[in-house]
């Protein structure tokens, strides 16, 4: 329906260095994601901001438009999330059942700013597996089971390029192109 085209994006992962505490430095990521859920195939560019409160992840079409914004807030002691898909704009108290109730799939937020920095979500027990080189290789919680298919450079603190996450029927493939740090 919105999402589609990821092809047209630059594929070369820019090498980046990790911050000294990445776990608690807002970032932003521009890349690709691919999602497979109950047989039916969705990819976009992606534009994801992380601030310690806030999410804005942006889903965009081959030709760079904005098909659908998601906006996550905890800052006033409860979470509320808005969708915006360019016609209708959508409201929920988190951002991974709005995500489910429109698009028919979800991000898992909470976790996920944690997973595209190759760490566990300290919050929650996890399993790692880690490669030769100690980077993590394979990560299960909460339910998910996140692979790093790619790293960003051959150093033991890059950062990822490639994910693949899976949960029960649901499949992610996030590609990451470009990191930012305190957007």
């Amino acid at each position: 329906m919105l999402l589609s085209g990821c092809a047209m994006l630059p594929s070369a992962p820019a090498p980046v260095a990790r911050p000294a505490q990445p776990e608690s430095m807002p970032f932003a990521l521009n890349g690709r994601i691919s999602i497979t859920h109950q047989e039916k195939h969705d990819s976009a560019g992606l534009r994801w901001t992380h601030q310690a409160q806030t999410d804005e992840v942006l889903l965009l079409a081959p030709l760079g438009q904005t098909a659908a914004r998601v906006y996550s807030d905890t800052r006033r002691g409860t979470q509320q999330a808005t969708l915006d898909d360019g016609g209708h704009h959508y409201q929920a108290d988190d951002a991974e059942s709005l995500m489910e109730q429109v698009l028919g799939w979800h991000l898992p937020l909470n976790g996920l700013h944690h997973w595209v920095l190759a760490m566990a979500d300290p919050d929650s027990p996890a399993q790692i597996e880690r490669d030769s080189d100690g980077r993590v290789k394979a990560l299960h919680q909460d339910g998910w089971e996140v692979r790093y298919l790619k790293y960003a450079n051959a150093g033991p603190d890059s950062l990822p390029a490639r994910l693949h996450l899976k949960h029960k029927d649901l499949q992610v493939i996030l590609l990451i192109d470009e990191w930012e740090w305190n957007p």
